[in-house]
């Protein structure tokens, strides 16, 4: 095996939750380049489509599904399309996630359960129904899930106050973990990219909140994410290259969490 196929996913079939922007599109940008067969999906079709479109410019083959992964019913529904359409499921990739502002005190217990039911409850339960039916049994998976630096850390005073994102992405990074300890002996890997500031749709009111300036101050590369930063990551944890990585959450954030 030579060095540049260790990156390759001809082949290979990948699942993007939360993939018609963003981080998600991003991700799914890098597996199609690199070979992947990709079912993206997200809860609005219109941003679907016009994500499928965006792809399959780029000579990527692509399907969609709609689906809210905070719904056990459309969990399982996308589970079905993925292993229809695709037969098996190579690549995970966990990205889609909410958000909540509210001071602790009184953070809604609605939001609260909005926020944990798609960052956590979902995760597991897509990631349990594609290792069940799809991974195990061939002996094989690749499990990406996206976290974040909020789930390691808690959040300066006066800055950002999302106790429940912060809470559930603490708990994606521990089910990271014990979900690598317990699929290892079925050749899956399970490991999460972490990462740090970069704009979105999601992040752009808070970024505008907390200063673009005074963040990029915050950064020892003085520099938030941009569209590219998330790929290599991906690459390496969902190819060969990544083969003997398992339980690991890489920080991707300019090196904020390292100071």
């Amino acid at each position: 095996m030579n060095d540049r196929s260790l990156f390759d996913l001809s082949g290979k079939t990948a699942l993007v939750t939360g993939g018609s922007r963003g981080l998600g599109l991003q991700i799914a940008e890098a597996l199609g380049a690199y070979g992947a067969r990709l079912m993206i999906s997200a809860r609005k079709a219109d941003e679907l489509e016009q994500a499928a479109t965006h792809l399959r410019g780029r000579g990527i083959s692509v399907d969609v599904f709609a689906a809210d992964v905070s719904r056990e019913t459309d969990v399982t529904a996308l589970a079905d399309a993925a292993l229809a359409q695709m037969s098996h499921v190579d690549i995970l990739i966990n990205n889609a996630g909410a958000s909540w502002g509210a001071p602790a005190e009184s953070h809604p217990l609605e939001a609260w359960d909005k926020v944990f039911n798609l960052n956590v409850r979902g995760l597991f339960l897509l990631s349990q129904r594609i290792a069940r039916d799809s991974m195990i049994p061939r002996r094989y998976g690749r499990v990406i899930n996206v976290a974040s630096v909020a789930g390691l850390r808690g959040n300066p005073p006066g800055t950002m106050q999302t106790i429940a994102y912060n809470a559930s992405k603490g708990a994606v990074v521990n089910l990271t973990r014990a979900l690598a300890g317990e699929w290892g002996v079925h050749g899956i890997t399970v490991n999460a990219l972490a990462p740090g500031f970069f704009p979105s749709r999601m992040s752009e009111k808070l970024i505008l909140a907390l200063g673009e300036e005074a963040l990029i101050a915050q950064s020892p590369l003085r520099r938030l994410g941009d569209d590219e930063d998330l790929k290599g990551a991906a690459l390496l944890f969902a190819s060969d290259a990544g083969k003997h990585i398992t339980g690991q959450i890489l920080a991707i954030d300019g090196g904020q969490s390292a100071v």
